[in-house]
């Protein structure tokens, strides 16, 4: 067994089943959240593992929001007027650069990502039954690092949470997608 899938079947997946997972998931109270880190090459085994996930966990009573962060990238273009074609058409006038500001700027001020995200999560999640995965995070790359997502959503979602996360583990940081320079501001408990 791989090292994600034993991380994933052997130690995240028994806490989410647990009556309330929120204590196991994190040492803060308002922020229920978890990180789990994987090869970016592992991307399509894990995405497969993950819908294997919801199944086991919907069959031990949860329900199990999966909010993917490549459609609410989609859906943040969509609503400011930018979708591909505008890109690239943008990227080569202005450049990457101005490219990846742009769509930064959409996911950060126009139609914030974490707003996306809460607004996936149901009405009525219970912390006792509720589980939300954010998968895809490779999509948003390299316009906009996941680092903060998760300190964004504080008071927003309620329940525990789990970002699934492209990168490597380089000390108490994360490389997002094994590029960028790690981040080492997490307060998610890293799986």
């Amino acid at each position: 067994m791989s090292d994600w899938k034993e991380r994933l079947v052997d130690k995240l997946e028994p806490i989410l089943r647990l009556p309330d997972p929120r204590p196991a998931i994190s040492v803060y109270h308002d922020m229920p959240y978890a990180i789990f880190h994987y090869g970016p090459e592992d991307e399509l085994a894990v995405r497969q593992e993950v819908a294997r996930l919801v199944t086991r966990l919907e069959q031990a009573g949860k329900r199990v929001t999966v909010v993917s962060l490549a459609d609410r990238l989609a859906d943040a273009l969509e609503a400011a007027g930018a979708g591909i074609a505008a890109l690239a058409d943008a990227e080569r006038q202005a450049g990457l650069d101005a490219m990846i500001e742009t769509v930064h700027n959409i996911l950060s001020d126009s139609q914030p990502l974490d707003a996306l995200v809460a607004a996936r999560v149901p009405a009525d999640a219970d912390p006792l039954r509720d589980v939300v995965l954010v998968v895809r995070a490779g999509a948003l790359f390299p316009v906009y690092r996941t680092s903060s997502l998760l300190e964004q959503l504080k008071g927003k979602v309620c329940v525990p949470a789990v970002l699934f996360y492209p990168g490597e583990l380089d000390g108490a940081g994360l490389r997002f997608m094994g590029v960028l320079d790690a981040e080492h501001n997490y307060r998610p408990k890293i799986f």
